[in-house]
């Protein structure tokens, strides 16, 4: 009998976890896969966002080390997504791409998965470049997956890279359409646009997600520099800005990041309905009262932390 519960016990020890629920009912809800930044010590997986619409993930923003994990722990799978967005081509914002397209393979998508970044610049590779880096069925780091995109596979979902930024003609000279925003990805349950902002010498992305009556706008990584994120957010009934520098802060950081008060600023101008502050680092945990007290001095709406798998409603 002793023997029959332990045997018992051991196989209990087994069985998997059950993966967390959606985000609610909502019709539309963001989920913060990630809410760190390239810091292991903050024990926050990296960058990574998932926009789920009727109970199924549609949109998934950014996916740094450790999100992949967080992907599986939300309940969402590939199948599922419509589309991939990056900000910009980070480690803390890409770093498990090839691990969340691998695990895809175990799933039964059937269609093409379309991704979507900024384009390259000397410093960076465009998003067509980094897939095809990774994924090349010649030359790719992981060429072993090349089935996702060698147009000669049989395989009906393969991943579609795109750049995203200002047009080329045939002549390779810029169109000079003065656009700000850019509309990227629409089908019969949302719609997407990006722009353009400023995260020192690297290309990058802020998005905005229209479904079910709402927007949510991801600024990324930026230093608010400009009136693009302003645009961009004008309105939006959830904008998610990266509290990655305290107040005062100087040199690279603030070339890279904004600060509480510009964060602050952006959300009042653009006439924002909630802000959610997320990409925490340890510069800045610890100091949610001040980063708050910045805040407030310009916008007066909620606003609220993120931590990994937390869900906002707009």
């Amino acid at each position: 009998m002793i023997v029959r519960i332990v045997i018992v016990l051991l196989c209990c020890a087994w069985i998997p976890v059950a993966a967390a629920p959606a985000c609610g009912t909502a019709e539309v809800a963001v989920q913060v896969l990630g809410s760190g930044g390239p810091e292991l010590a903050d024990k926050r997986a990296s960058s990574s966002y998932l926009v789920w619409i009727g109970g199924k993930p549609r949109v998934l923003i950014d996916i740094g080390g450790g999100a992949a994990l967080r992907f599986g722990e939300s309940g969402a799978t590939v199948s599922d997504l419509d589309v991939i967005l990056f900000t910009h081509l980070h480690v803390d914002h890409s770093a498990d791409l090839p691990a969340l397209i691998k695990a895809s393979f175990f799933e039964d998508r059937t269609r093409p998965l379309p991704v979507y970044g900024p384009a390259g610049n000397k410093f960076m590779p465009s998003t067509v470049a980094f897939v095809r880096t990774l994924f090349d069925s010649t030359r790719g780091a992981y060429r072993y997956l090349g089935d996702f995109l060698n147009p000669m596979s049989r395989n009906t979902y393969k991943l579609q890279p795109q750049d995203v930024g200002e047009i080329r003609d045939k002549i390779r000279v810029p169109r000079k359409t003065g656009e700000k925003i850019w509309a990227v990805f629409s089908n019969d349950r949302l719609r997407i646009s990006a722009t353009a902002v400023e995260h020192g010498s690297v290309p990058a992305l802020a998005w905005r997600i229209e479904a079910g009556g709402k927007s949510i706008v991801f600024s990324g990584d930026t230093n608010g520099q400009g009136d693009h994120l302003q645009q961009l957010a004008r309105q939006a009934d959830l904008l998610l800005a990266h509290n990655a520098v305290p107040e005062g802060a100087g040199g690279v950081e603030r070339r890279l990041h904004m600060p509480p008060s510009v964060i602050g600023r952006i959300a009042h101008d653009a006439g924002v309905k909630q802000l959610v502050l997320s990409h925490r680092m340890r510069r800045t945990l610890g100091r949610e009262t001040e980063t708050l007290d910045s805040i407030k001095k310009h916008y007066t709406g909620p606003v609220a932390f993120a931590n990994d798998l937390d869900c906002f409603t707009p």
